[in-house]
């Protein structure tokens, strides 16, 4: 069976070294994949990165940008973490992307690396469920001039260094007032990050269909400041009213020192990644798989 993608990059985990013998499972995956993409009459191409780090130099090697012009499918063999970095680069370029799971959790990597064939099969074939999912553009703000922005799948987290007390923040959203608040930080989360340090918040999970951001306060000084939901067309705004070596990060992967009277500006991105899982895939599955859930001991 023909693929319906016909030029196909493969991207691995390479950022946090592992061991040996997940080393050589990366390379003999990405080996059998790029060998059965070729079968099937398309095109396999390696991420330069990942290519140095497994040594499989005889594929064509692409850059992120250069896939992102080049190809018409990425599939990512890694954990959540490899998908979303990917994801944020890829989004402006429109390209799917498919996620093989060689991480922990695997929330949005939803194909398993040990039974990975007969799914990603279907999916090259064509038989494949789509999903789009948002992210954050945030920039920070400083004497009205931009000194830092990023994008975040997950979320914009602002929060106090770790030996000084709670944070002074003045949060409004579309120009309006939502509260003066003090708090160890504030996680701006996207649907998809609901999952994620959110949760751990006491945030609510959400749909990653349902367009809105969640702002969940941590460690808030006034017990009745709870997480609230928001619209996502709405511009965000954070001032940094007091505190002491605040800071702001952005999934995690990138930081920002932040000063007194600096604001963190927080709006939804152009872009939006594409996802594709195999037929049959549904988000409620994933919650019940992922998180336990259907504990009455019905069938799932």
């Amino acid at each position: 069976m023909q693929s319906r993608f016909q030029h196909i990059a493969l991207i691995g985990k390479y950022h946090a070294p592992p061991s040996a013998e997940v080393r050589q499972q990366s390379i003999a995956a990405l080996n059998q994949i790029a060998s059965y993409i070729e079968a099937q009459g398309g095109n396999a191409y390696i991420e330069s990165e990942t290519a140095s780090f497994t040594g499989l130099d005889h594929y064509p090697r692409l850059r992120m940008d250069e896939i992102g012009t080049t190809c018409d499918l990425a599939l990512v063999l890694g954990g959540d973490g490899t998908m979303l970095g990917v994801g944020r680069q890829l989004a402006k370029y429109n390209i799917p992307l498919v996620g093989i799971n060689q991480g922990r959790l695997g929330f949005v990597t939803d194909i398993p690396l040990q039974a990975y064939m007969e799914p990603l099969a279907a999916i090259l074939s064509g038989e494949y469920e789509e999903e789009l999912r948002s992210m954050i553009h945030a920039s920070v703000m400083r004497d009205s001039e931009c000194v830092f922005q990023a994008l975040a799948f997950n979320d914009v987290v602002v929060n106090r260094g770790g030996t000084s007390g709670m944070v002074e923040l003045r949060v409004e959203v579309g120009g309006q007032l939502v509260a003066n608040q003090r708090a160890d930080g504030l996680i701006i989360a996207t649907p998809t990050g609901s999952t994620a340090y959110a949760l751990s918040a006491g945030g609510p999970i959400v749909h990653p269909a349902v367009p809105c951001w969640i702002l969940a306060p941590i460690a808030p000084h006034m017990l009745s400041n709870r997480p609230i939901v928001i619209p996502d067309t709405q511009e965000i705004s954070i001032e940094v009213i007091g505190g002491r070596d605040v800071a702001a990060n952005f999934d995690m992967q990138s930081l920002a020192s932040i000063l007194r009277g600096d604001k963190i500006l927080v709006r939804l991105a152009q872009h939006k990644a594409r996802f594709l899982h195999p037929r049959g895939w549904n988000y409620y599955g994933t919650l019940r798989k992922k998180l336990g859930w259907n504990e009455g001991g019905f069938p799932s």
